[in-house]
């Protein structure tokens, strides 16, 4: 077999080529701690890199929208404390008001720092996020969801939907609460119906708490009463109860119910019970509305109206008296609210927390499968490279061989 001088170059420069692309591509190794950097270096690994990082990223995405989630949440919970802290302003400033040794002056004052509260309120349920989207506009897009009118009632812009983040495959966490729940439907009186003295009443009856005393006698009879009772007052405290159509009210014998009020008592029909206080004039009337709702702005709206209205002390105690039961509802509500968002930043931290777990442990796994062994990588990069001068010496020593050296 006849080997010519071309063939043997070409072989020994293909092998001293293989050689230099292995020593470059362990070379890469040392120098980037990678072992895998395409796909041909290992096709079973680099698939293994490709689903851990899809893993990382999704991961890394989920965290993302935990931070953005915490601190949307913190803003909102901030911003309650702040309504929380100006309604117990108002609400104070509502008991100081029907202090019978306040003269007209003092009433228009407290009015002025109950207008400026109801601004501060209009204010605080417009917050926006660090994105500047509304925090109380449900999932609308408006930046402003309350809005005042003309006639300076406030409306709501905004829906009635709930914003979430997505913080796991399936997992998500309510990150805004729609401001009709929190500011507008407001359930008014003890909630479940509102006890009120009649705007022409001439006596000076007053009413005082009142609350659903048997549940079960309420449940059975409030959606037979057409709306509501009216409680009328006759000579001597005596009184009777009319549902909305005028009927009178039977008790559980068919007779209709009614009695005599002393001052400082209370009436008691269909599960209700409302404490009283005053003496009423014939003709007096109390008015009994179930079901009803009023936005917060409104209550303190009221308010004001009646402190500038030149009121009796006790048409004005009788006024007051309702708004502070709407004041703690709207607290109510509004507690309600802070304890869920309280237990979603507990969920994001929890969660939050798993990620970071998990991240190391998918870093972990991602560096063993492709990460580059630098003791080892460091061995082969010092035998390749003596296996290519090695080829190289051998590879001048046949280049410079010829017929002419053995004729010699």
């Amino acid at each position: 077999m006849r080997l010519s001088t071309s063939w043997m170059y070409q072989q020994s420069l293909a092998t001293m080529l293989n050689q230099q692309s292995t020593m470059a591509a362990t070379q890469n190794e040392v120098t980037t701690g990678v072992r895998i950097n395409v796909a041909s270096d290992d096709p079973a690994g680099a698939g293994q890199v490709v689903s851990l990082g899809h893993v990382i990223a999704a991961n890394t995405q989920y965290s993302t929208n935990i931070d953005s989630a915490t601190t949307r949440l913190n803003t909102e919970a901030s911003t309650l404390d702040s309504v929380n802290s100006a309604l117990d302003s108002a609400r104070t400033l509502a008991l100081q008001a029907i202090n019978g040794t306040m003269g007209d002056s003092d009433r228009k004052s407290i009015a002025s720092q109950l207008s400026q509260i109801r601004d501060q309120l209009v204010q605080l349920a417009n917050t926006t996020d660090s994105n500047g989207n509304a925090l109380f506009a449900g999932t609308s897009t408006t930046r402003a969801p309350f809005q005042v009118g003309a006639n300076g009632v406030v409306s709501y812009a905004g829906n009635d939907s709930q914003q979430h983040a997505s913080i796991g495959s399936g997992l998500q966490v309510i990150t805004g609460d729609a401001g009709s729940g929190l500011f507008m439907n407001i359930p008014t009186g003890n909630g479940s119906f509102e006890a009120s003295a009649g705007g022409s009443d001439t006596g000076t009856l007053l009413v005082g708490a009142n609350s659903v005393a048997d549940l079960s006698a309420w449940n059975s009879t409030k959606n037979a009463s057409g709306g509501g009772y009216t409680i009328t007052f006759g000579t001597g405290g005596s009184w009777t109860a009319a549902d909305a159509n005028g009927n009178p009210v039977l008790d559980s014998s068919g007779n209709a119910v009614g009695g005599t009020y002393q001052d400082g008592g209370s009436i008691t029909f269909n599960g209700m019970t409302i404490a009283m206080s005053g003496t009423p004039d014939a003709g007096d009337t109390v008015s009994v509305q179930t079901g009803g709702q009023q936005d917060i702005f409104s209550t303190l709206s009221s308010m004001i109206d009646a402190l500038q209205s030149g009121a009796s002390d006790t048409q004005l105690t009788n006024v007051m008296s309702r708004q502070v039961e709407s004041i703690d509802q709207a607290q109510s509500q509004l507690s309600a609210t802070q304890v869920s968002i309280g237990g979603r930043l507990n969920t994001l931290t929890q969660q939050q927390g798993v990620y970071k777990d998990l991240n190391v442990t998918y870093q972990t796994a991602l560096s063993d499968v492709a990460a580059a062994d630098p003791y080892t990588a460091i061995s082969n990069l010092s035998l390749q490279s003596a296996a290519l001068q090695a080829s190289q010496q051998v590879f001048a020593q046949v280049k410079s061989m010829s017929l002419f050296n053995y004729i010699k």
